[in-house]
């Protein structure tokens, strides 16, 4: 797993592109891995999409479907021209995702891209979504959970926004959850903030090191 402090500091700090009406991304070449970096919302195009949760299906290019929230299935849509040379240039042997917020809601979708566009490397894809909201709707099928898999999910533990939409409507996290943080440490609201996570993720770091 990567050092998720440095990880984090990464998605905030990296400039930022943007395409589509208001998805903003970065990629970052290391050797032969590739990073990708998803921004968390920065205007009112983002807020739209948060906030646009009814159901949307999706086939991918294996023509199976599933189904996802619709405002972050449209970002992944105006995203992926973008994103997919970087995918599929087979250069690339490792291919790690990370997102904040918004931007972990996309990331959650652009990891199951690439999990199906590069076969060959499915072992060494990773994604991560920090404060990330529930994403893909319905029951997991044992295909599902296999494309999800490496990614993992970090939730400073009262965090309002990983708690939404809400599980009764039928949205799910995927993947792995890595709890941080302390249950009463933050309100719902401030659990949510980058300089928070930053807090909890240097802790658990620290933690993880002296192990």
């Amino acid at each position: 797993m990567e050092n998720l402090y440095e990880l984090f500091n990464k998605t905030l700090s990296t400039p930022y592109f943007t395409t589509g009406k208001s998805v903003n991304y970065a990629v970052k070449k290391e050797r032969d891995s590739l990073y990708i970096f998803l921004e968390d919302s920065k205007g009112k195009e983002d807020w739209i999409k948060n906030l646009d949760f009814p159901i949307k299906a999706y086939k991918n290019s294996d023509n199976k479907t599933f189904y996802a929230h619709r405002g972050f299935l449209n970002a992944w849509t105006e995203l992926q021209v973008a994103i997919s040379p970087y995918i599929s240039d087979k250069t690339y042997k490792k291919i790690t995702i990370s997102g904040y917020s918004h931007g972990a809601g996309i990331a959650v979708l652009c990891h199951e891209y690439a999990y199906y566009n590069r076969p060959d490397i499915r072992k060494n894809i990773y994604g991560y979504g920090f404060g990330c909201p529930r994403v893909v709707w319905g029951l997991e099928s044992k295909d599902l959970k296999k494309r999800f898999s490496n990614f993992t999910v970090i939730k400073n533990i009262d965090d309002i926004v990983t708690k939404l939409p809400p599980a009764i409507l039928g949205y799910n996290h995927v993947g792995k959850r890595l709890l941080i943080g302390e249950r009463g440490k933050y309100n719902n609201l401030s659990a949510h903030y980058k300089e928070n996570y930053l807090k909890e993720l240097k802790i658990y770091e620290e933690k993880r090191k002296n192990k």
